[in-house]
């Protein structure tokens, strides 16, 4: 368990690492000139040659690469993700708060998702091969091929234009959330219908559960003891990768639907050239990733006691 818990660390370690230099080298090298955007962000279009130099030097863009690149993760180690480099003030009060809008947001897409794909799935694997068999798939294919930001913009001609239901921007209320929430959960519930689909029928096919039905065995207790563990995990892998999906597409979502979250976060910094704003983005996105993957992990050998620690 002690070496089970060190590689984990160790992974964890290699992964924000990696992800904080890489970040930190695409900003620094990106094309144009940073102090510029930052200028302009903060003073307007029209900025002197000394207002350029002072924000060169502010921001440690004459220090050299390395020099700056620890100057900044040295702070972020103990916590801190410094000052924006527009206003002037603490990052992680604006992050809490466009925190405080999209994890909601990504809950809900995700319970939407669950809503319609288990459904589905279950329907769709009673009769393998059957028109609702074929239907489902289909429905799941339609659902994985149309862009989120298409999906958007189709709900808010329909239900914030023509029928005027729901409301098409802001998130000042639970119904501003709903149509976001049903363009992210569309998409989840395509990709998980299709792989709780082929979980149940993979482990209905087991080679053992005939001997359980021979020695009498309830049908629902074989499905809930036997069927359900075994199907479950490809559809937990599956979920850690739902959430790289709703990080992604909330960013587009977010700006479709004008949301103060971390869509709109990131991308008011990367225009402004924002760099402690964008790095704490991207931070915070491999912290999830990588507490995700613990949880799955320590998930997975709940539901398959045969995963050795080796393995891990």
């Amino acid at each position: 368990m002690i070496g089970l818990v060190a590689g984990l660390f160790l992974r964890a370690f290699v992964v924000l690492t990696g992800t904080a230099l890489a970040t930190f080298a695409l900003l620094w090298h990106a094309p144009g000139d940073p102090a510029l955007s930052i200028a302009q962000a903060r003073y307007g279009t029209i900025v002197s040659d000394e207002v350029l130099d002072f924000i060169r030097a502010e921001a440690g863009f004459e220090d050299g690469f390395w020099t700056a690149f620890w100057a900044w993760l040295a702070p972020l180690v103990q916590g801190d993700f410094g000052q924006s480099s527009v206003n002037g003030r603490d990052v992680w009060p604006n992050l809490v708060t466009a925190m405080s809008y999209t994890f909601p947001l990504a809950i809900f897409s995700l319970g939407i998702g669950l809503a319609i794909s288990v459904p589905l799935a279950l329907i769709a694997t009673r009769k393998p091969g059957s028109w609702m068999d074929r239907g489902a798939v289909a429905l799941a294919s339609v659902g994985v091929a149309i862009p989120a930001f298409w999906l958007g913009l189709l709900l808010i001609l329909l239900f914030a234009v023509q029928l005027g239901w729901l409301p098409a921007m802001g998130a000042e209320t639970t119904a501003h959330s709903v149509l976001p929430a049903l363009t992210l959960g569309f998409g989840v519930a395509a990709s998980m219908t299709r792989i709780i689909r082929s979980g149940i029928l993979e482990a209905r096919g087991q080679p053992f559960l005939p001997a359980f039905y021979r020695r009498g065995v309830a049908s629902r207790d074989i499905a809930r003891d036997h069927v359900a563990p075994h199907a479950a995990v490809p559809v937990i892998t599956v979920l850690g990768l739902e959430l790289a999906f709703l990080l992604e597409g909330l960013v587009v979502v977010e700006v479709i639907f004008a949301r103060p979250g971390l869509g709109s976060f990131l991308v008011h910094a990367i225009f402004a050239r924002d760099f402690p704003k964008v790095q704490a983005v991207v931070i915070l996105t491999a912290v999830i990733f990588v507490v995700v993957n613990l949880v799955i992990d320590l998930v997975y050998r709940s539901l398959d006691p045969r995963l050795d620690v080796r393995d891990a």
